[in-house]
């Protein structure tokens, strides 16, 4: 019988805070029925809220106890062999998307409609929305959120977060594109349809530089929507010396151009049309 998320959510933060009771079978059905939520798409570690975010955290922790209640396994895919304790993803072909080999998606991320994933790889608890593209040997980590229509380019590492519990998970808005190699970490996010060069770096600590104006303005954490991000470096002082020190720079806003780029994504796609 299947439970009510309220009372998944009562179950498994008792037993985070309760080591003793973590493998109880009320337990590991509450975490199990979590994970198939999770896979379903039917809840997310992290939900748009108005202009912000909202971490379900107690969803993480049933991730992290299924890490424990899971037992490795050898997995058997045509010449492939794997250990793990994570099965794959199954029924792609429902889900409407595509996967090329060897793309991988581990059981509890959700991949929804339309997605393209080439030889990348997706994480537990991670979301995909619809018509974005995971380029090749691009990583979505555990727990990240990529929103609709995104282009995550060859080599990007968008890092994953389980633990500590209260750490937010990497988000990436609709409409972002993502040059190759960056790399996101530390629950950074970046709003709508912003473009980053590629090699960027952000960590949450990474200063942001607004350059668009007579005077710098840093922030970090977020890149706001449509800005135009490229790498960059500011001198800093140490004992030793002057050195230079990495950031990013926004240096100008998405133009109607760069959207007709990105647009020839679509070709890759195989995008169901209505009517």
């Amino acid at each position: 019988m299947s439970l009510k998320r309220s009372a998944l959510k009562e179950i498994i933060e008792r037993a985070w805070e309760q080591p003793k009771q973590r493998r109880g079978r009320n337990v590991i059905q509450a975490v199990r029925e979590t994970i198939a939520l999770l896979d379903a798409g039917k809840i997310r570690v992290a939900s748009p809220r108005g202009r912000g975010w909202i971490v379900n955290h107690w969803v993480k922790e049933a991730i992290l106890l299924y890490f424990l209640h899971q037992e490795v396994e050898q997995i058997e895919l045509g010449p492939f062999t794997f250990r793990d304790k994570i099965p794959l993803k199954t029924d792609l072909e429902k889900a409407g998307v595509r996967v090329a080999p060897p793309g991988t998606v581990r059981y509890g991320a959700h991949l929804e409609p339309d997605v393209v994933l080439m030889p990348g790889y997706v994480n537990i608890g991670a979301y995909v929305g619809t018509g974005s593209m995971i380029d090749t040997w691009a990583t979505v980590g555990s727990c990240a959120q990529v929103g609709r229509y995104v282009h995550v380019s060859g080599g990007v590492g968008i890092g994953g977060v389980l633990e500590p519990i209260q750490a937010d998970p990497v988000i990436i808005e609709d409409g972002v594109f993502l040059g190759s190699r960056c790399v996101l970490v530390e629950g950074v996010r970046i709003g709508r349809e912003a473009v980053l060069g590629a090699g960027v770096v952000l960590t949450a600590s990474t200063p942001i530089v607004d350059v668009r104006g007579k005077e710098p303005k840093t922030m970090r954490g977020f890149v706001p929507p449509r800005a135009v991000v490229v790498p960059g470096s500011q001198p800093r002082t140490f004992r030793a010396g002057i050195y230079s020190m990495p950031c990013a720079l926004i240096i100008g806003e998405r133009r109607a151009s760069t959207d007709a780029k990105t647009a020839l994504n679509d070709f890759l796609r195989n995008r169901r049309r209505e009517g």
